[in-house]
């Protein structure tokens, strides 16, 4: 069942000059839709949808009626309610599955339409790991680009939610065209190293941060006509069925404006990947009146030093007068190397932990899998 609250938002008044960008919907724009899974998924999305851009429909999806109440969406869509009464998934991917199975009519019809997908899970628990791979599959045969970001559990999370999330991932890797991996663990290295400590609100910001921005560059780009101009064809031609992908947004000021932003589109300290070696690229910079060519001709040498002598790279230009002295770049890269070494670390892991995952009480296992919900389980990981 789908719950349609669109009309009882009003656009937000302390908008960012980014969002106003795209206020207008031009003539041909896709339909981009985002749907959080599950509770941390949908927690992520409720979150963005306070920025939200009106190009784009916000979705929150769980099979926990009571937490899918409170998120502050556009739209809301109740899955397995059958199987589950609406009391959520017990942290069992196997039912989070069975869940969207069940509601893949209410799913189908929510995608309608859609030119472009995005989906954000936290992945170890049970409705956004289970209920992730039947979305994207059927987002992906509707004919829609599906782009899934996803985070990985702490490493002193539970091995068994380490495990769900290994699963989940490989499950979800084959169903999308994109997938992007924010690693946890890597939050937890930028506070150890830095001056000041991250509050919990601060890490769960910069955790959504990645698939705000990626939203908002994907938006911009196919939504913002440029002097060269880039469009949701260039779009797919980078991201289908490409696998890791990287989706950023740099800025810069000063002297070296060009270079900074440059640098800032093409580093992520969340990413479990490196843009080294990107086989295909696009990039739009954005200025104002005092953009110069070299300073364009600048930062696409930082970027194409990073990338593949035959990388297939797509640049546009946008003016923007609201930038002043700042320059914006907007980044879409994906198709990388593939790492021999880093995946064989990621295999030799999922071994273990399927080694050392803790059988289930028979005590446990009498109760039913939709009535087991630990709150211990429901709240860890991002997204939140």
């Amino acid at each position: 069942m789908v719950q349609d609250n669109s009309a009882a938002w009003e656009p937000s008044k302390d908008v960012d000059n980014t969002f106003e960008m795209v206020q207008e919907i031009h003539a041909g724009a896709p339909n981009i839709k985002v749907m959080g899974i599950g509770g941390g998924g949908s927690n992520a999305v409720s979150r963005m949808f306070k920025d939200k851009l009106p190009v784009v429909e916000y979705y929150g999806v769980n099979t926990d009626a009571q937490h899918l109440f409170r998120c502050d969406v556009s739209h809301r869509l109740a899955i397995g309610q059958n199987l589950t009464r609406g009391l959520g998934s017990g942290a069992n991917p196997d039912l989070g599955r069975q869940a969207a199975e069940e509601s893949r009519h209410d799913i189908e019809k929510a995608l309608e339409g859609a030119d472009m997908v995005f989906l954000a899970v936290g992945m170890g628990g049970g409705t956004g790991t289970g209920a992730s791979p039947v979305i994207a599959q059927i987002a992906k045969e509707s004919g829609a680009l599906t782009v899934a970001v996803v985070s990985r559990p702490f490493s002193f999370e539970a091995n068994h939610r380490k495990k769900n999330a290994e699963e989940g991932i490989a499950r979800l890797k084959d169903q999308v065209d994109t997938l992007i991996v924010i690693d946890n663990d890597r939050l937890l290295q930028l506070n150890s190293q830095g001056e000041q400590t991250y509050t919990w609100e601060d890490a769960l910001k910069m955790a959504d941060s990645v698939l705000q921005q990626g939203i908002q560059a994907i938006a911009e780009v196919v939504t913002v006509p440029g002097e060269i101009n880039v469009d949701f064809a260039d779009v797919r031609t980078i991201l289908n069925n490409a696998g890791p992908a990287w989706l950023a947004i740099g800025r810069g000021k000063g002297e070296n404006r060009a270079v900074d932003a440059a640098r800032q589109a093409t580093k992520s300290p969340l990413l479990d990947i490196s843009m080294d070696g990107a086989r295909r690229i696009l990039f739009v910079i954005s200025g104002g009146p005092t953009l110069t060519l070299q300073e364009v001709q600048d930062a696409a040498r930082v970027i194409q030093d990073m990338s593949d002598p035959d990388a297939n790279i797509i640049f546009g230009t946008c003016r923007d007068a609201k930038l002043d002295d700042e320059i914006k770049i907007t980044m879409v890269a994906a198709s990388f190397p593939v790492m021999a070494d880093n995946q064989q670390l990621r295999e030799d892991e999922l071994e273990r932990l399927l080694q050392d995952v803790i059988p289930q009480s028979e005590e446990e296992l009498d109760v039913p899998s939709f009535l087991r919900r630990q709150s211990s389980n429901k709240n860890r990981g991002f997204f939140r």
